[in-house]
């Protein structure tokens, strides 16, 4: 059977896969931001707190969470046609800070989900980014009755440089999350481009 002219037209290049982390502190939305957006049944492995989480997880602001993430979130979304994510969500208490370091190889960028609330809460988990040199923004989860601040009182208060994105978002919200991934990816297509070398110069 012959072709109708199409037979020599290149094949659609597949989706590039990123892995993106979902940050923040006990209780600032990671698990529910992922259940949001993810187009996949999400992985959680969260547990119920218990009498061992005593004095290790701070409960003032967010009094009715009953549960807790002990490894991992995991979801999936496609962006577009060009990019698929693999969401990972960090756990938030100080004793799993441990899987941290494993979770984020090979990460590309990062959501960091903030509690006005407990902003300091997200000092850990922006610090261990800044370190490793992985791209984020900083997504402010407007809980109901919680304070509005500005985009530019959280940046001062947080310390960030004014090359990170301060975005807002309802966790609960699929178009929401998806706004705020869609903010990291241009946040991390726009850095790749400044940093990548242009002709003339030296790599």
């Amino acid at each position: 059977m012959a072709c109708a002219g199409d037979c020599d037209a290149p094949a659609p290049a597949p989706p590039a896969t990123l892995k993106i982390l979902v940050a923040g502190g006990f209780g600032a939305g990671k698990t529910t931001f992922v259940g949001a957006v993810s187009e996949i049944e999400p992985l959680c492995t969260e547990e119920l707190l218990s009498g061992t989480g005593e004095g290790c997880d701070r409960l003032d602001g967010v009094e009715a969470k009953t549960a807790t993430t002990v490894a991992l979130d995991f979801g999936r979304l496609t962006l577009d046609d060009r990019h698929v994510l693999y969401l990972f969500g960090m756990p938030g208490q100080r004793r799993f800070w441990f899987l941290w370091e494993e979770l984020c190889a090979g990460a590309l960028g990062a959501v960091v989900l903030v509690d006005t609330r407990r902003l300091a809460d997200c000092f850990p988990a922006v610090d261990f980014l800044e370190r490793r040199g992985i791209g984020f923004v900083v997504v402010v989860n407007e809980f109901d009755g919680a304070h509005r601040y500005t985009a530019g009182e959280v940046r001062e208060a947080v310390g960030l440089g004014p090359g990170v994105p301060v975005v807002r978002c309802d966790a609960r919200l699929t178009r929401s999350g998806t706004s705020a991934l869609a903010a990291l990816v241009h946040h991390l297509l726009s850095t790749a481009r400044q940093d990548r070398p242009q002709p003339g110069e030296p790599p």
